[in-house]
């Protein structure tokens, strides 16, 4: 999914949700076996419930990785499952040499076919370059996250600025906004005002909605621009507003609320 498709999603639905599948198979509802299969029917049932309110999913990589092989493929059936109605992250945080980066590139936008990936700047333009060399393909660099490591690095002081900022500049030169998005935490909304003015024109992947407490109106208010510019996500407070047999209505009635809440704001 390019800009200008991302852009006219989010203005058609009114609504710049982005759910994030953190799939744990220890926390599905008692009707769904504790196997990756499990995992792929509890997936299907959110797409199902939310499908209509959002315009994007982030996958958590971690959260099927952790289950071997099988969990690759219901990686891979949840991306199927989606189709191309939605924009489509995968959250993995790489970030290596060149050559290992291309690889990284290749098995998440040629293989598993998703839209973007997480990486890390920490290693510099090098290891960030091959993911930005394909084409309709969007690599979203870690700016200022929301734990409270963030502390030891990104909020340092370097030559009379945050290192964060810093890594926004520098990293706003490798792309363009039509294939860099930046991860900015929703608990850091006091930053949002800098940001803006250093990347202007770029989207944000903006977590810390919900269970993490941050605000939708201090983020949408701070940090949207002229093409809306966000992607707000919510994972837990979506996934399991309730372990009971209604999880998928609870889920679709969550959704609904922050999508209503967005059409306001647009």
């Amino acid at each position: 999914m390019n800009r200008a498709q991302l852009i006219q999603t989010i203005r058609e639905k009114r609504s710049y949700l982005c759910v994030g599948l953190d799939t744990d198979p220890h926390l599905l509802p008692a009707s769904f076996q504790r196997t990756p299969e499990g995992v792929l029917r509890f997936n299907q049932s959110i797409i199902d419930a939310t499908s209509s309110t959002c315009v994007a999913y982030k996958i958590n990589t971690a959260f099927y990785e952790s289950l071997g092989a099988q969990g690759w493929a219901v990686m891979e059936q949840t991306v199927q499952y989606i189709g191309n109605s939605h924009f489509i992250i995968a959250d993995a945080k790489r970030g290596d040499i060149g050559n290992t980066s291309h690889q990284y590139a290749t098995a998440f936008f040629s293989q598993l076919k998703v839209d973007s990936i997480t990486v890390s700047p920490y290693m510099g333009e090098d290891s960030i370059k091959p993911f930005l060399s394909f084409p309709d393909k969007w690599t979203i660099v870690l700016g200022l996250t929301s734990n409270n490591g963030a502390a030891d690095f990104e909020l340092l002081n370097c030559e009379g600025a945050p290192l964060y900022e810093h890594v926004l500049r520098k990293v706003s030169s490798w792309g363009s906004p039509d294939n860099l998005m930046f991860v900015v935490g929703a608990t850091q909304a006091d930053s949002f005002t800098s940001i803006r003015s250093i990347c202007p024109n770029h989207f944000l992947l903006v977590p810390g909605i919900g269970a993490q407490g941050g605000s939708l109106r201090d983020i949408s208010q701070k940090a949207m621009n002229k093409d809306v510019g966000l992607l707000v996500n919510v994972s837990r407070a979506i996934l399991y507003a309730s372990s009971d047999a209604d999880f998928a209505e609870v889920a679709a009635r969550e959704a609904g609320k922050y999508q209503a809440e967005m059409a306001t704001y647009l």
